[in-house]
């Protein structure tokens, strides 16, 4: 193992098991070990999203028999995204070497000084972002990824919808969709819409004002990233051979569930129409990592960042995030 490292601890938000957000603690704990096809991250930086307040809080429940823990995560340390600088690479590793900032997702945990990483799950970070801007767009980012370009296949002159527009992945999928040449309406709440439309939407959606179907079944495409709307008013405001790509179920919707229950109907629904539903489940790969940095290089997709948070304050950033509804993202500092 090639490593420019020294010390054996790091500072970490650590959980001995589920709860709120007084369960999470800033403790001094052991620097994880690198394995042969992994790489040693000294973290500059980590996002925000729903899997976090999920594995910190253990619901839905089913994520619990879904492998996750049953008592605990099986993860100490909270938090997936990650930003930062390689110190440390397993002897199979190929791909980097100490010294190379990187940005991608981990199994660890992420709020802690130094994460391990697989080397199929890392990238070179994108060289225009800060690291606090790189943290923010693996997980959001290459689930948005996926949704537009693989579940809603969306193609130059197509209609597209994205509900949750301003928020962590529709914010990706707005510029994606439009990266993509597709006319893009943005669907948010009424003090994101300058957001919004600086993302590129040709067009916006005050859901406090008016609902999803407002147009009409005009939209070729919809990437629903908000999470509680039914099948039958999203179907609406779809084409009669368009596509409909849920992301997600709502993270706080329910203690069994968390509103999934859409997914789990989708593939009912659709045999009896002509219009796709699809439940999108998203996969984190170094791939995505690389197409979305040339497109953040390339200038056509850019992280919103709403606030950033000191590690020592993650409780409060999980918190706003959960209740504040940011506007794009929210990330955890080093």
């Amino acid at each position: 193992m090639e490593s420019t490292m020294t010390t054996t601890t790091m500072n970490a938000i650590a959980q001995d098991k589920y709860g709120s957000y007084d369960a999470l603690r800033l403790r001094e704990i052991a620097r994880p070990e690198v394995g042969p096809g992994e790489v040693l991250v000294q973290v500059r930086a980590a996002g925000v999203d729903a899997g976090v307040w999920i594995l910190m809080t253990g619901r839905p429940y089913l994520i619990r028999v879904m492998g996750f823990g049953m008592r605990r995560a099986k993860a100490l340390v909270r938090g997936r995204d990650l930003a930062g600088v390689v110190t440390a690479v397993g002897a199979a590793v190929t791909r980097f070497k100490p010294g190379d900032e990187v940005y991608g997702t981990c199994e660890g945990g992420s709020f802690a000084e130094y994460a391990v990483a697989a080397e199929d799950k890392i990238a070179l970070k994108p060289s225009g972002l800060t690291f606090e801007q790189a943290a923010v767009v693996p997980v959001s980012g290459m689930t948005a990824l996926q949704a537009v370009r693989d579940s809603g296949e969306v193609r130059a002159g197509q209609r597209v919808l994205v509900i949750g527009a301003a928020g962590g992945v529709g914010s990706f999928a707005v510029q994606i969709a439009k990266a993509l040449g597709a006319q893009v309406t943005g669907v948010c709440r009424t003090e994101h819409t300058d957001l919004v439309r600086s993302l590129g939407a040709d067009d916006v959606i005050d859901y406090t004002r008016e609902e999803v179907d407002r147009d009409g079944a005009c939209h070729d495409v919809i990437i629903d990233t908000g999470g509680d709307r039914p099948l039958s008013l999203l179907r609406r405001a779809l084409a009669r051979r368009g596509t409909l790509a849920i992301v997600g179920g709502g993270f706080d919707k329910g203690r069994l569930t968390g509103g999934f229950e859409r997914q789990l109907r989708t593939p009912l629904v659709s045999l009896f129409t002509g219009q796709r539903l699809r439940m999108m489940t998203s996969h984190e790969r170094a791939d995505d990592l690389a197409e979305l940095a040339r497109l953040i290089d390339a200038g056509q997709v850019a992280p919103a960042v709403d606030r950033s948070f000191p590690l020592a304050d993650a409780a409060e950033a999980i918190r706003y995030f959960a209740e504040g509804h940011p506007a794009g993202k929210v990330v955890v500092t080093l």
